[in-house]
């Protein structure tokens, strides 16, 4: 059986158990308009799949601006401030991690924040996508004071809320192999990613609310990834599935204050 064999056979198990299966999209590293990035959203255009563009505030272009503005099934979240690496030598890369003392850190993302909700107006949430999914144990309970109603990194949840009133909501599938030259991992393994998440939502070994999360990097995907996302998008939408906006995703009412939980499926 193929992966996308396997990717249909569990999508059947949530239609058999009367639930709808949910994903949402988030892209890292935007800062600019490129040929990559109008080509991501086309491909949500053409699908209706909505997405949350994760942008770096301090690379931030006019461009990038207008491009947004002309997408409405995309919406701003913050990716870190400048995605510079702030970790100790030998540590895991960081820009906001605890080895920096948190009044920086915390400064820092306020410019940026400040930074895209003037750029972006209502198309921006508050919500921190640290750069290399990584922040602060120290860092996290003090975002919800600072204004984020939301926050995102990689891996299943353990809590539908990262501290109180910062929702979570992360990504789950990275098709790129970071460590063998940036290359697509391939269909194969690409969607057994996806169903193996899946499974774990409608077993329960991991929090069903939260709906998988498809992590993208238009800037070094190549053909074979964009095959991969436009096939992914086509056997979803066409077997039940749904794509959450940024604030379905993280439980966010227009308007109203950080919630407790994310986007939950039925």
């Amino acid at each position: 059986m193929s992966a996308w064999d396997s990717l249909a056979r569990e999508l059947a198990h949530w239609r058999e158990a009367a639930r709808t299966p949910t994903f949402w999209l988030r892209d890292d590293d935007a800062c600019r308009d490129t040929p990559a990035l109008g080509r991501l959203f086309a491909a949500s255009a053409r699908h209706g799949v909505p997405l949350s563009l994760a942008v770096v505030p301090a690379a931030l272009e006019p461009g990038l601006v207008t491009s947004v503005a002309q997408a409405p099934l995309v919406t701003v979240v913050q990716h870190g401030f400048a995605h510079v690496n702030h970790a100790p030598a030998r540590a895991r890369a960081a820009e906001l991690g605890d080895d920096r003392a948190g009044a920086a850190v915390l400064g820092e993302l306020a410019q940026g924040d400040a930074v895209l909700a003037r750029a972006f107006g209502e198309r921006y949430l508050h919500v921190l996508v640290p750069p290399w999914n990584r922040i602060g144990e120290a860092i996290v309970p003090q975002l919800a004071a600072a204004g984020y109603r939301g926050l995102s990194t990689f891996a299943p949840r353990t809590a539908p809320a990262a501290a109180p009133g910062l929702a979570q909501c992360n990504a789950h599938v990275d098709p790129i192999a970071w460590r063998r030259g940036r290359a697509f991992v391939g269909d194969d393994a690409a969607v057994t990613r996806v169903v193996d998440h899946l499974a774990a939502r409608r077993e329960g070994r991991v929090d069903a609310g939260e709906p998988t999360g498809l992590l993208t990097h238009h800037l070094v995907f190549d053909d074979a990834a964009w095959a991969f996302v436009e096939a992914l998008f086509a056997a979803t939408r066409a077997q039940g599935a749904t794509w959450l906006d940024t604030r379905a995703a993280f439980g966010l009412a227009r308007g109203a204050a950080a919630p407790a939980t994310c986007g939950r499926s039925t």
